[in-house]
Order: structure tokens, then sequence, then C-alpha cells
């Protein structure tokens, strides 16, 4: 982030920003990290069994060639490959996991078990996965080198095999601009693939998505085996074993996002054509295999105690050999919701200030980059906020007059058409602001007597700080709408002044007792509402008569 060539304030917004994604990572709830955790943990028990199940069907294709007298030996060797290839693959991102947690603290044992120490962190995971600005030397650029180069060695593979198995895998780490599931419109579209995976992004999501990777390569894995299975029992089918089965991208999902599975028959031949029923419809099948696809909801199911919904499905597939039918029965397939936790990143706001624009980020990070917010606004109006590169940033400005006793305001998130949730705020009042007075260009201590001499007095108003930061600098800006300055001598007023951002006039014939009243009436913020002042609102200015 920073450079020989950088000026000292290039420098210090490079700093200020290392502050800011610190800040946004200290925003991250524990409920946040916690299902996060959940998450990886449920990818990592899918991915084992993932695994599990690829080494029974290499060990079926082993066993139906050496049934059919080894003259498809080839097959083995091929399957081999496959799995040797896939095998490399996860090791590597093992191998990054571990360096991922060792880099961001280790583990520490909590109430829930274990949990990474730096589940918070952000700046370290893009230095460890995409490097320093511009630099490109992150992990994540080699991880997606290794995870493509897998998938090109597999395509050699499936090149020198039968015509009727042969089929091009596509990559599984995809740069935004190839990424056909981002849409065309989204800020994301320029970002490559480590950026898009890693950038602003706190470690317990960074390790869900290595173990979502993990899941890719093992679905491939799992697709080529089949492949490679169907081939053996292209001429005769010989299964000494015949059951359904699926794989599915994921097996915990986001309420809103859309579950994904593939349904087949393990060991299927490529000769018969399967009718495949799943949630009721039919499935478009291809090479044997038929992809299921609806869109998950948090609806029903029954609750776990780490706060997912544990849902089924359940489907039949038929076969037709020699005329006859065989139907093979999924019954209860799992899969688990995970609803999403809406992110509000407002600073230290509770209560949003009435008539002002309250700058909002309201952030889903379990649709990650699908995440495409429609809000609405109730007791408030809503527009687009003052980061463009964020999508979830909104301006939020109450109605006036919205007692924060009585009302509140709910801003409803919806993305995809699917409703997400609302987040209600209160309302409060502006707060008052502070006045600063000058004589003559210097601060007034509040005491100090002023010289009987021609003498100027101005104003200003000083916003609260933290109104100025929700609202903006243009919006937290004040001005007097009615006020009065006089010279009093005894208990005569001498003369008297209205209105004005400030007075100059000269004290004729001072003495004793003679002082500056300063009364304010009303103020006005940035042009809009006037604010009623009390009457504690005096000052009064001591003459020094020098006697």
């Amino acid at each position: 982030m920073a450079g020989g060539k950088e000026t000292p304030r290039q420098k210090l917004i490079g700093l200020m920003y290392l502050v800011l994604l610190a800040l946004l990572a200290l925003q991250v709830s524990s409920a946040i990290m916690e299902k996060f955790k959940f998450l990886d943990d449920s990818l990592q028990i899918a991915n084992d069994a993932a695994e599990k199940n690829n080494d029974k069907v290499e060990q079926s294709i082993e066993k139906a060639v050496v049934d059919g007298g080894n003259k498809d030996a080839y097959v083995i060797d091929y399957a081999k490959q496959v799995r040797d290839e896939a095998e490399k693959i996860k090791k590597h991102i093992e191998a990054l996991r571990k360096e991922l947690v060792d880099a961001t603290g280790g583990m520490e044992e909590g109430h829930g078990g274990a949990m990474w120490k730096g589940a918070k962190e952000e700046t370290k995971v893009e230095v460890f996965m995409i490097g320093a600005e511009g630099s490109k030397s992150g992990k994540g650029y080699v991880l997606q080198k290794e995870i493509n180069g897998y998938i090109d060695r597999l395509n050699d593979i499936f090149k020198k095999a039968p015509k009727e198995i042969q089929r091009k895998f596509e990559y599984l780490a995809k740069d935004a601009k190839e990424d056909e599931r981002i849409p065309e419109h989204s800020e994301q579209k320029h970002k490559d693939f480590p950026s898009l995976n890693f950038g602003q992004t706190p470690m317990c999501a960074a390790m869900a998505v290595l173990s979502t990777l993990e899941a890719d390569v093992l679905k491939t894995e799992t697709e080529a085996l089949a492949a490679l299975q169907n081939l053996v029992g292209a001429k005769d089918i010989k299964f000494d074993k015949i059951f359904a089965s699926y794989s599915a991208e994921s097996a915990v999902i986001a309420s809103g996002t859309k579950y994904k599975a593939n349904v087949f028959i393990q060991a299927s031949s490529s000769t018969l054509k399967p009718k495949i029923i799943a949630q009721g419809k039919s499935l478009e099948v291809k090479d044997g295999i038929g992809t299921l696809e609806f869109v998950a909801t948090a609806d029903g199911g029954s609750p776990t105690p780490d706060g997912m919904i544990k849902k089924t499905w359940s489907g039949t597939i038929t076969i037709n050999h020699k005329g006859k039918d065989t139907t093979f029965n999924i019954k209860n397939a799992e899969y688990y919701v995970v609803k999403p936790v809406i992110q509000v990143q407002a600073g230290a706001l509770s209560s949003l200030y009435e008539g002002c624009p309250n700058y909002l980020s309201v952030q889903v990070p379990a649709l990650g980059a699908i995440y495409a917010p429609v809000f609405g606004a109730v007791n408030a109006t809503s527009s687009k906020g003052n980061n463009a590169a964020d999508k979830g940033s909104i301006a939020v400005v109450p109605n006036d007059g919205t007692a924060a006793s009585k009302s509140k305001v709910k801003i409803s998130v919806t993305s995809g058409g699917q409703k997400i949730g609302d987040v209600e705020f209160g309302v409060r009042k502006v707060p008052m602001p502070t006045i600063k007075i000058t004589i003559n260009g210097a601060p007034w201590d509040g005491k100090t007597p002023i010289k009987p001499s021609a003498a100027n007095i101005g104003i200003k108003w000083i916003a609260d700080e933290n109104f100025k930061q929700a609202v903006g600098e243009n919006e937290a800006k004040f001005g007097n709408e009615q006020w009065t300055i006089m010279l009093a001598k005894g208990k005569r007023s001498i003369s008297q002044n209205e209105g004005g951002g400030g007075a100059s006039f000269t004290i004729p014939d001072p003495s004793r007792g003679d002082r500056v009243v300063l009364e304010f009436k009303k103020i006005k913020r940035a042009g809009k509402k006037s604010i009623e002042m009390t009457s504690n609102n005096i000052y009064i200015i001591p003459v020094d008569n020098g006697k």
C-alpha cells in the first residue's frame, strides 16, 4: 500500500484505509463468526463423505474391470490419474487452510468448541491470499493456477478416453468476468479470482471459501469417476451393487440462494437413459446425471442446536434394461439452511438522526457475490448511499417529527426477489451544537472583559462530532436565524442590533457595569428546519472601562 513514489498524503490515506479495515473487522459479531465456523465444519464433513464415496467408486471400477477379464484395464489407470490429480489439489488446499490459521493466530477453545483466534481478521487474509496492493503475490494466485491446472490435466486425460465419455470440464477458479453467476452490471465483475473470494473477507469466511473450493474439486472428481464407471458397464451391465446417489454443491446453504445437486445412479451405463424425479418434478438428464436445482428457504424444517434449519428432499431414479423398469429411491437427503444474518455497519449508531441522511452499509455476508439488495423503509425515505462501490450502501432519512419514544424506522432487505429480513432503528433529535464566540478574531474564554474600543464579535456553531460523522459535514452545518446583540449600561440598553453573522461597534463613555449582551433565539441546520433556542442561550460579555 505504500511505495517509494507515494506522497506523505497517499501514505496517510493508506494507513487510514488499514485502520478502517480493522474497524470493520471488529464489527463482525460472534454470532456471524460462529455461523461461518458451522458452515466450514459442515462443508468439511460433506467433503469427507464425498472422499469416501469416491474411494468406493474407484474400487467398483477395479472390480468391474477384473470381472470383465481385464480387457478394460486402461480404465483403472485413468481412474488412478483422476484421483492422484485431485489429491494434489486437496492437499494444497488443506496446507493453505493450516497456514491461514497459523498466520491469524491459531485456534482457541471456547464454549462451543475450538474457534479461530483471528476469525475477524481481514487484512492478514488479503496480504496472505492477494499480496501487497498491486503485487499479485498472494497465495490465492498460486491456488487459482493449481486448481485450473488440475482441470487442464483432467481434460487431457479425457481427450485420450473413448469417444462416448469424452468431455471438457470447466475451470473452477474463475475471475469475476468469466463467472456467469455474477451479473454483468455487478461492481464485482472487474475483480480477479483472489480479490473476488478473499478481498475484504474476514478469516472465518475465507476458510469457508477454501472448503467450498475443495468441495468443487471433489464434485469434479466424482463426475469424472462416474463417467469412467459408465465406460466399464457400456457393453454389458455388471453391477454387484446398484444404489442411487447424489452430489450436492454444498450441504449448508443460505436462505434465498439456490440448492444444487447432481442426482445419478452410481456405476450407471451410457446405454441407459434413466428417468429421474426429485422434489416432485422430472429432471433434465445428461450423460446419466440429472441436475436438481431449487431455491432454498428457511421455512419449516427442524432447527439444530447451532441455529441452522435441517431439511430434506426425496426422489426416484428409474432405468429400463431389456424392457424392465427398475426404480431406485433417494429418501430424505439432508441439507441445512443457514438463515442469513443482516449486518449493518453504521459506526456507533444505535439510532438515526431525524430529518438527516444517515449513511449505512447493510450487508448479508452469507449471500456473498450473489447479494443484490433492494431496500424499503418505513417512517423514512431511503436512497443510494455515498459509496458507489458498496452495493449495500444506503442513505436513510427518518421523517421530521418522528418522536424516538413513539416510532421507529424499519429498513427491509430483499435480495434476488427473496425477503431477507428487517432492521429497526430508533430515531433521535438533532443534537444542539455548541457555540464559539470570537472577539476581534480571537476566541473569547467566557469571562475576560473586552476593551471599550471598536469590537467585532464573531459567532460559529460547532456540530456534535458523532452527529457530523453520521450525516456528513455538509448536513452538520448550523447558522444563525434570529439573534440579538445589545450594549447595556446599568439597567439601560444603549444600542441594539438584530441578526447578522457578527457586529462591529464602539462602546462610548464606558463605566463600571457596562456589558455586551448576546441572545440567540433561533438557529438553522444546513438551510433545513429551524431550531428554537432557550433562554439559557444568553451570553454576557463585560466591558473593561480601564479604571
